[in-house]
């Protein structure tokens, strides 16, 4: 009897191991972290259990150091319209060569009905709801009510104004804080898949976030409060929100090993599954 209730218990831990590891297959373990991968950037994982599961990946980047420099998503030539072709961050970080990726802006067309219902797919042409820039070159429209991170020649940046010649932008949906006070009336009930980036309040340092979610006992995702609160918590004076859910994507190529995407994108209802989409804000941080 004391046999069969032993081996009945290797048989359900061995069961409830096979499905904890095939549940975290792909995802990055729900373990905090912090880690300097170049210098002036900081790769943090911060896990929250408490009003629900979430898990958060935060890099912080040091403007001022001159191993660093700020990049987005270049535009095709001679297409005003549909300025962007789609791409997975991913695949954004890879063509570019930079070390640190999050998605952009938000793009149209876009639509996500089914595996065969979709749009974009990469390579099909979008553009973004607000205005960017890259390298000096201009694109889209500056909307009323959205935020813009400005960033010059000289990396100097900023929210709002551009400091002299524009030479790097990318819009936001959003504002969530602005000088160190999070925007009243934020949503606060419905969380999901975000993504953020901030400055300091001399704006020389540079925080990205992206929140995994969606993921029922992984991460379920922040309210657009709970956004605002993590980043100001990270040092985000002020700071925008980017396009969210499916989109939301962070990679980093580490100088050990490769290119990661570091949180667990969901876009179709499938945990892993990057989306393609308009822009993205890229770090070149090789010495």
């Amino acid at each position: 009897m004391m046999r069969r209730v032993f081996l009945l218990s290797v048989l359900v831990s061995a069961v409830f191991g096979l499905a904890v590891f095939l549940y975290y297959r792909g995802r990055p373990l729900p373990l905090e972290m912090r880690e300097e991968i170049y210098p002036c950037v900081v790769y943090y994982r911060k896990t929250h259990s408490i009003p629900r599961p979430m898990i958060a990946h935060i890099v912080t980047v040091d403007l001022t150091c001159k191993n660093i420099r700020v990049f987005v998503t270049p535009p095709e030539k001679g297409d005003k319209q549909n300025p962007l072709r789609a791409r997975t961050t991913s695949a954004f970080a890879q063509e570019f060569g930079v070390q640190i990726a999050i998605n952009g802006d938000g793009f149209t067309p876009w639509w996500s009905n089914n595996l065969f219902d979709y749009y974009p797919h990469p390579g099909d042409p979008v553009r973004p709801l607000g205005l960017a820039a890259s390298n000096g070159r201009q694109y889209g429209t500056a909307e009323p009510k959205a935020p813009i991170l400005y960033i010059n020649d000289r990396k100097e940046a900023s929210f709002g104004k551009p400091i002299r010649k524009v030479h790097t932008a990318i819009s936001g949906m959003s504002w969530l804080v602005r000088d160190r006070k999070v925007i009243e009336d934020l949503n606060d009930t419905y969380a999901a898949p975000r993504t953020a980036v901030g400055l300091d309040g001399p704006g020389t340092r540079l925080i990205l976030i992206v929140v995994d979610g969606r993921q029922p006992f992984y991460s379920e995702g922040a309210t657009i409060a709970e956004l605002a609160e993590l980043m100001l918590y990270y040092g985000g004076d002020n700071a925008i929100m980017l396009d969210g859910g499916g989109s939301s994507t962070m990679v980093i190529d580490w100088p050990s090993k490769g290119l990661q995407v570091m949180n667990s994108p969901i876009d179709l209802g499938i945990p892993g599954r990057e989306r393609a989409v308009g822009n993205h804000l890229g770090i070149f941080a090789v010495p």
